[in-house]
């Protein structure tokens, strides 16, 4: 599926956005690629984190020779202080702004508890909490993208523990 949408920036520019379910990433440009976000399962509750000033999904911005997988557990372990158990692909997000074309990707994952969380090492990430998918646009709405992106996740869920 396929869904378009556009977005405002804090500074004022327009992101155009395109949305793809996606079950492999890879005919995607890895160097166009510069975010790997997760919709996270702890059991049957999403992992939601508390970003600088909003509720977002667990994921950030791909290092230098990171691959996406070493990205997407490095991400979810500094956030959240768990530990990816499965992760399947669901889909990428086409950005463009300003005249340049990146890529976001997206994974369903389930997660399992380090520790308690503690800090976020950069600073970003002062709580996480576990909700029912059902409330997630409590804390974060991004329209029809959001709405694909969770139904994709808590069905490829369905997949983990039977790979």
């Amino acid at each position: 599926m396929q869904i378009k949408d556009q977005f405002t920036n804090p500074d004022g520019s327009i992101a155009y956005i395109t949305y793809n379910d996606a079950d492999s990433f890879e005919n995607l440009r890895k160097e166009k690629v510069t975010q790997v976000y997760g919709v996270c399962f702890v059991g049957e509750k999403m992992l939601v984190v508390h970003n600088e000033k909003h509720w977002s999904l667990v994921g950030g911005t791909l290092e230098s020779g990171e691959t996406f997988e070493e990205c997407l557990k490095r991400e979810i372990q500094e956030e959240s202080n768990m530990k990816v158990l499965e992760f399947l692909p669901i889909g990428y997000q086409e950005v463009i702004c300003n005249g340049e074309k990146i890529y976001q990707i997206r994974y369903a994952c389930a997660v399992a508890l380090y520790g308690d969380f503690v800090s976020d090492p950069a600073g970003s990430v002062t709580e996480i909490k576990l909700i029912e998918p059902s409330e997630y646009k409590q804390y974060f709405n991004w329209g029809d993208v959001g709405d694909r992106l969770v139904a994709c996740a808590l069905k490829v869920k369905q997949k983990f523990g039977k790979v």
